[in-house]
C-alpha cells in the first residue's frame, strides 16, 4: 500500500477538517473536478473508502478516522522538515485542537496557554471549553485535558497532576449562616452542589484518612453538568462543593472560598493530556505538556 502524491493526502486532510469537499478546493484553489478526483485516485491507491459522500453531506468512514490524524502529522512534518532545512533552524509550528475541561479551561488554563503562545507564535490553538468528554477519534481534536483516569486503555495519557485531588469548600457567607461541617458524615445537613457527568450526578463522596475511608451520600437543590456553574454556586453562597484542587486556589488564596475537614483528602482527580496515538506526541505537543504540568504544579504548591 503506498500513495504516490501527498497532494492527495492534503486534499484528504482539508476535506475532513474543513467537512466539504469544494472548501477543500477552494483553499487549494483548484476545481471541484480535480479535488473530487484527488480523492477517488488516494482510495483506489489504498484500497478502501475514506469519505462517505452525498449530495448534502461528507463524513468520515471508520479508515478514514483511523488514517486523519497519522495524515495530519505527515504532512505538518514534512512541512516543518522543509521550513528547517530552508532556514536553519528549529521551528515549533503547529495547529492543535484541544479539547479541556470547561472551570479550569475558562478560569486558568487559557492564562498559560497565551503564556505558550507568546513563547510559541507560530503555533495556533482551537480550543474546546466543555466538560462532555471528546471523542478524540471522532471529534476533530489533537490532544485532550482530562480528569481522572481514561477508560479506554488504548489512549496515551500523560500525567500534569498525578497527584490533584477533590477538597469540599463553601464560601464564608454559607458558613455563617448554616455553620462548618466538622466532618464528612456531616454533610448530610448541608445543600450539598452536585456535578453531572453524561448520565451520572456525583452524589456520593468519597473521603479518606490515615487508612479511613468513609462515602458520604449528597443532596441539594442544584446540579449541573458544568463545573464552572458548581464553583460559581459555591462562591455565591449557596453550598458546599467537592471540586478539584486544582480549580480552587484562586478562590481559595482570595478567601472566596474555604477548605473544609482538611484532615480529610477527597477523592483523586489525576489530571492528564490524553491522545489516541503516540505518534501525536509532536515537539510541539512535548513542550505544550511541559509548559502545562510546571503551571498545574506550581498553582497547586502556591495554593495550599
Amino acid at each position: 500500500m503506498k500513495i504516490k502524491n501527498l497532494h492527495d493526502l492534503e486534499i484528504f486532510v482539508l476535506t475532513a477538517d474543513s467537512g466539504s469537499l469544494s472548501a477543500a478546493a477552494r483553499l487549494l484553489e483548484l476545481s471541484p473536478a480535480v479535488a473530487s478526483a484527488s480523492l477517488k485516485r488516494l482510495e483506489a491507491e489504498l484500497g478502501m473508502a475514506l469519505l462517505l459522500r452525498s449530495t448534502r453531506s461528507l463524513r468520515l468512514t471508520a479508515e478514514g478516522e483511523r488514517l486523519l490524524p497519522a495524515a495530519r502529522l505527515a504532512l505538518a512534518g514534512l512541512k516543518d522538515a522543509v521550513e528547517e532545512i530552508s532556514t536553519g533552524r528549529q521551528v515549533i509550528r503547529d495547529h492543535l485542537q484541544i479539547s479541556m475541561p470547561s472551570d479550569l479551561g475558562r478560569n486558568q488554563m487559557l492564562g498559560w496557554l497565551d503564556e505558550f503562545l507568546t513563547r510559541y507564535p507560530e503555533v495556533t490553538l482551537r480550543i474546546q471549553l466543555s466538560d462532555r468528554l471528546a471523542d478524540i477519534y471522532r471529534q476533530p481534536v489533537d490532544i485532550a485535558i482530562r480528569y481522572g483516569t481514561p477508560a479506554d486503555s488504548g489512549l496515551v495519557a500523560l500525567p500534569l497532576l498525578p497527584g490533584n485531588r477533590r477538597v469540599l469548600c463553601a464560601s464564608p457567607a454559607y458558613l455563617a449562616r448554616h455553620g462548618s461541617p466538622a466532618s464528612p458524615a456531616e454533610l448530610t445537613q448541608h445543600n450539598c452542589l452536585r456535578y453531572r457527568l453524561g448520565d451520572e450526578v456525583h452524589e456520593r463522596w468519597q473521603f479518606f484518612r490515615d487508612g479511613e475511608e468513609t462515602s458520604v451520600a449528597v443532596s441539594g437543590n442544584r446540579v449541573s453538568d458544568d463545573a464552572d456553574a458548581v464553583r460559581r454556586w459555591a462562591v455565591a453562597g449557596f453550598g458546599i462543593a467537592s471540586k478539584s484542587l486544582l480549580d480552587l486556589v484562586p478562590d481559595l488564596q482570595s478567601g472566596r472560598l474555604v477548605r473544609l475537614c482538611p484532615d480529610w483528602s477527597g477523592e483523586s482527580a489525576p489530571l492528564s493530556l490524553i491522545c489516541a496515538d503516540r505518534r501525536q506526541l509532536s515537539p510541539t505537543v512535548a513542550l505544550l505538556r511541559e509548559h502545562l504540568r510546571q503551571r498545574c504544579e506550581e498553582t497547586v504548591a502556591n495554593g495550599i
